[in-house]
Parts: structure tokens; sequence; C-alpha cells
């Protein structure tokens, strides 16, 4: 790494927050988004996003909420150009991936629009599967000049999930899962959670790799009848997620769906793992294998990354 200049960095999504802090370069960070939460430590830096929608409202009129916004042709975020301007960032890291669930890239060209001076360089991200992630910790780690440290992550990444992989096509069982993403209206997972249920050891019923979470409607998971349901909507942990399991519990064939039978219904912390396209999706695929084959992995996240319902 150089050791010249250490670029100035405002990440605007929180997975790409932790990327910069995973490969060493914290102290590059000058600004954050307001969902920017992990380390613990980043919560010193200035937050130049908010919200336009009221995330403490139960899953359908957060849902509404977004659609009326849209609607508008506005945006869910805000970025307050003038704190960025005051920051001086030389790289802003945003992502294209999803307009709903952080930041865009528009955001931060509206941001730009009045910018004086050296314009930073912006690096947006646009994960759509487990490779894509890994490609775009090499993306920041090359913006941050630390390319040997990012390849040392990538490497160390791919050897975890390698290793799990590897132990779970051992496990006789092959559990057939539905991963729920968002409870009111009902989506299923997609992007990297049908590759990682894969590579845990299990089936992936809804969502196909690579491909934005499609709408689910319920009469089709009845019909599919999962061995194992994983609740794991985007940015509620599990607490929250458990609030809002009575939208689906109430239904009248819930009893007898066979995860449900059979008491494998599992509540996972979306916000702070499945839903964030950083170093932390080989802890999600650790708490999916130990959710999926717990005779054959214990990894210590029960209470902390899941929770049996």
């Amino acid at each position: 790494m150089s050791e010249t200049h250490q670029p100035r960095v405002v990440s605007l999504i929180a997975s790409a927050t932790e990327i910069v802090c995973a490969l060493g370069g914290e102290q590059q960070l000058v600004g954050r988004s307001h969902e920017c939460d992990y380390p613990d430590s980043v919560h010193i830096l200035p937050a130049i996003t908010r919200s336009r929608v009221d995330t403490g409202n139960p899953s359908g009129r957060i849902d509404a909420e977004i659609k009326s916004i849209l609607s508008r042709a506005l945006s869910v975020y805000e970025v307050d150009g003038l704190a960025l301007q005051r920051l001086a960032p030389d790289v802003i890291v945003t992502q294209t991936q999803c307009e709903v669930c952080a930041v865009s890239l528009a955001d931060v060209e509206l941001a730009l629009a009045d910018w004086t001076g050296v314009r930073p360089r912006v690096v947006s991200l646009a994960p759509d599967g487990l490779a894509d992630v890994w490609q775009d910790i090499e993306r920041v780690a090359a913006a941050l000049d630390r390319r040997a440290e990012g390849q040392r992550l990538v490497s160390g990444l791919k050897a975890r999930t390698a290793a799990i992989a590897a132990k779970a096509a051992g496990c006789a069982e092959r559990p057939r899962v539905a991963c729920i993403e968002w409870i009111e209206p009902l989506m299923a997972a997609g992007n990297w959670m049908p590759e990682l249920v894969e590579l845990a050891g299990g089936r992936n019923l809804f969502g196909v790799a690579g491909r934005h979470s499609p709408c689910m409607r319920w009469d089709e998971l009845v019909a599919a009848d999962p061995d194992v349901i994983l609740v794991l909507p985007c940015g509620f942990d599990i607490g929250r997620t458990r609030a809002e399991m009575p939208a689906l519990a109430a239904k009248p064939e819930w009893p007898r769906l066979a995860a449900v039978r059979g008491n494998r219904v599992f509540l996972c912390d979306g916000s702070q793992y499945f839903n964030r396209p950083g170093p932390r999706l080989a802890d999600s695929l650790e708490i999916l294998a130990e959710i999926l084959h717990p005779q054959a992995f214990g990894f210590g996240h029960r209470g902390r990354g899941w929770a049996p319902f």
C-alpha cells in the first residue's frame, strides 16, 4: 500500500463500510450512511444520509411508503450534499444493485451535481451473486490502494466457503428450503442467497441465483411445503422479524406446513448478515450450515445470527 497518500473514503452502503474495515482501511473512512453500523466503531463517523421511509413501521406499511415515494419519481434516500463536500473524500462508495435497499448511484450523482473542485472517484457496487461480491471487494481494495489486502481477504473468504460446502456435501439430507426476504408482501430471497443455501447443503425452492429477489404468493409457499423455512427480512434483526411473524403464523395453512410441524422455522438477522453483500456472507453461510445440518456444524451463531421460531 502506498505510504504517500491514503484516499479519504465516504461509504454510503453498509456492506461497503464492512469491506473497507475488513481491508484495514477504517482510518480512511471520513463519512458513512445512516445504515452503516458495523463494526461498532464506525458510529463515530458522521452519517450524511437519511431515509424518507419510517422503518419502524410494519413491513406492509414500509412497502406502501416505498411504492408511494417511487411513484412520485423520488428517491427513498437523501444525501446531504453540503456535508459530503465538507468531508472532501477522494473516494465515494455506493451501489446500483437496489434503489430500495440503500443509497444509489443516482442519489450520489444528484449530491455531486453542484460539486466544486476536484470530483471524488465514485465506486458503484452491483453484486448479483457471490462471485460479484468477491470482485467488489477487490474493486474497493484497488480504490483504497489496498490490492494485496483485497486478494488476501477474498482468498480467505473463498477458502471458508469452500470448506463448508465440502463438508455439507457429505451430509445425507438435503432439506428443501424457502428463504423469505420480506413478509408483506411476500418475497423470496434471490441474488446470492440461492447459492448460499446450496453451498450449505440445502435445496433452494424460491429465487434464482444471480437475479433479484422475486415476489412469492402464499399459495406457492403452501404448495411447495418446504422442509425448512428461513425468515430473514431485509433490514430486520431477529427481534423485529419475530414481531412480524403473526402475519404468517396466523394463516390457516401455517400449522400444516412440514417446516412448522417439524419445528424447522428459523428467524435470521437479515440486516447484519444475509442482506449485506460483504465479508459476513461467509458468516451467513455458517449460519445456514448450522441450521440445516446441526449434527455437522456448530459455529456458535445461535441467538445472535439466528433463532428458532
